[in-house]
């Protein structure tokens, strides 16, 4: 079978791209692509598993939806390219991030350097049709990003999922948390980040985690 990842992900997601709604959904997504702009481009849907492997994830950071405006996703969970306007949410990341750390502000919105220290930035959805936030929805890519936190909760070795908002928080039923530390706030957006994102320092806590089990932390100054 040809191969649609290039890391380990591949070997470990391989049951998945034989199945029925696999099929379904990459129609269902060229389809789309075939009438409308749908972000990101076929060549980035991929780019969380593609620079964070399984064998290096160590925390991971799940959204929903990828960004819906023109260039902006290109497939890390809250990230935008460079030279985009860092969006309401993540300029919110931000200044958790220099409360809990004390990093800068950075001047940019692209977190490849989390992902390429074994951060997965993990939308649920993977792609959405431009200007229509939830368009992609219900159409497969939930099926296929639970099986990756079921085969990260398998991992012996405990990993911290940093779950913001209701959305992703519904996530934490398929993970064992007597194993595995899961880090639960309200979602970043500025109509919920003042409901317990701010202050919630998940960040220095994954960090405590990681150094607690023997593993370097994350820099997760930008």
């Amino acid at each position: 079978m040809k191969r649609v990842l290039t890391t380990d992900w591949d070997h470990i997601l391989a049951s998945e791209f034989s199945q029925s709604y696999w099929q379904a959904l990459q129609d269902f997504v060229t389809n789309e692509r075939s009438q409308f702009e749908v972000f990101p481009s076929s060549e980035k849907v991929f780019t969380a598993l593609e620079l964070t492997p399984f064998a290096q994830t160590q925390v991971v950071i799940l959204g929903q939806d990828p960004y819906h405006g023109p260039g902006q996703a290109h497939g890390l969970a809250f990230s935008v390219q460079q030279g985009t306007r860092i969006p309401p949410s993540l300029r919110n990341i931000y200044k958790e991030l220099a409360q809990d750390v004390g990093c800068p502000i950075p001047s940019h919105g692209d977190l490849t350097a989390w992902a390429q220290q074994g951060v997965l930035l993990l939308n649920t959805t993977l792609t959405v049709r431009s200007g229509q936030a939830a368009s992609h929805q219900g159409h497969g890519w939930e099926q296929f990003t639970d099986q990756i936190i079921r085969e990260l909760d398998n991992k012996t070795e405990p990993i911290v999922f940093i779950l913001w908002g209701a959305s992703s928080r519904k996530k934490a039923t398929l993970i064992h948390q007597q194993r595995h530390v899961v880090i639960e706030s309200a979602h970043p957006s500025p109509l919920s980040v003042r409901h317990g994102f701010f202050g919630s320092r998940p960040f220095s806590r994954a960090n405590a985690v990681l150094k607690e089990n023997g593993r370097e932390p994350i820099n997760w100054c930008l």
